[in-house]
């Protein structure tokens, strides 16, 4: 690796088409999955970063919002192409999917009654909820006794939304980001309680020093192409988007292309924790208005089925409603 450390773009962005251009092909099973295939491919075969540093990224991308595995293709292969390699590995590890998923929205409800869809695709709604169930009982494995208490109350939360007459089903937008500031507050308080409640990696008071950059650091930095001032704007331009998207479609703005921008954008920078996060929240937006329920998860079923991002799911549902533009605004 350090050869080409200081190679230039065009070269390095050369080596990040050699090395993630088929990635998109071959990543089934959904986020968790898609990590331990990024790890055994970029890690251990090609050697693309270290250990430590992929890691570091991986924690990086659960914490944001949006789709993990997405984030960590993005920042693998901007610690080599920089932002250009960033871009170009998301494209080629989001398009398969796209494209199959966006085809299947535009041509599937020309072939069949979407009322009275044939055999073969009735079982793909519940093999949709399957996969959704399985990925869930994946994160609660993971939680500890203070975890499993703060998702059954996310749990019943979720129920009211979805079934109380009285509650609106689209409050899921306001609902979801208190619940998780709420979990967030009530595990800091734990963590400094002299016996918590919670299992804690590294307690609050545990200092291992003061950070030092390294010359890796550095080395890293300049790969990437980036200061803390493009973050900065890069930071500014998601806000000013997701503000004025939001309030042209309070304001009554009427434009379908609009509509979908706004409902996706704002789903992808609410939702922490996986793709399959973002279904309850999808749903309550787009059915009945779009789509029937059957619909969408007949397309969720299509979604879990292939290899790429989870959000590719996106396009289906943009391109039922809308065709090709709206697949691709989604």
């Amino acid at each position: 690796n350090d050869s080409r450390d200081f190679e230039p773009l065009i070269d390095r962005v050369k080596d990040v088409i050699r090395v993630y251009w088929f990635l998109g092909l071959i990543a089934f099973g959904g986020p968790t999955a898609h990590v331990g295939i990024f790890q055994d491919h970029l890690v251990r075969v090609h050697q693309w970063l270290k250990e430590d540093l992929f890691l570091e990224l991986f924690a990086l991308a659960q914490g944001l919002p949006g789709p993990s595995s997405s984030q960590l293709i993005i920042s693998t292969a901007a610690t080599h192409g920089g932002v250009l390699g960033g871009s170009i590995a998301f494209l080629m590890w989001s398009l398969p999917g796209f494209i199959v998923l966006t085809t299947a929205s535009l041509f599937l409800y020309g072939i069949i009654d979407p009322s009275n869809p044939p055999i073969w695709l009735l079982g793909v709604p519940p093999a949709a909820v399957a996969l959704i169930f399985k990925a869930f009982y994946g994160f609660a494995q993971k939680l500890d006794t203070l975890g499993v208490a703060l998702a059954m109350l996310a749990c019943a939360v979720s129920v009211l939304i979805n079934h109380d007459e009285n509650i609106p089903s689209n409050s899921s937008q306001i609902v979801y980001p208190v619940l998780l500031f709420g979990g967030g507050l009530l595990t800091y308080l734990d963590a400094h309680r002299s016996k918590p409640i919670g299992t804690y990696s590294k307690l609050p008071g545990q200092d291992d020093g003061p950070v030092v950059q390294t010359a890796l650091d550095r080395k890293l930095g300049y790969k990437i192409g980036m200061e803390i001032r493009h973050g900065i704007f890069m930071f500014l331009l998601w806000l000013v988007l997701l503000v004025g998207s939001i309030a042209l479609v309070n304001r009554g703005y009427d434009n379908k292309y609009l509509e979908i921008f706004e409902i996706f954008y704002r789903t992808g920078s609410l939702v922490f924790g996986g793709g399959v996060v973002i279904v309850p929240m999808l749903q309550n937006e787009v059915v009945p208005k779009w789509m029937t329920d059957d619909q969408f998860f007949q397309g969720l079923g299509l979604a879990q089925s292939m290899p790429g991002p989870f959000f590719n799911f996106a396009s289906f549902l943009g391109g039922t409603y809308a065709g090709l533009p709206g697949a691709i605004v989604a």
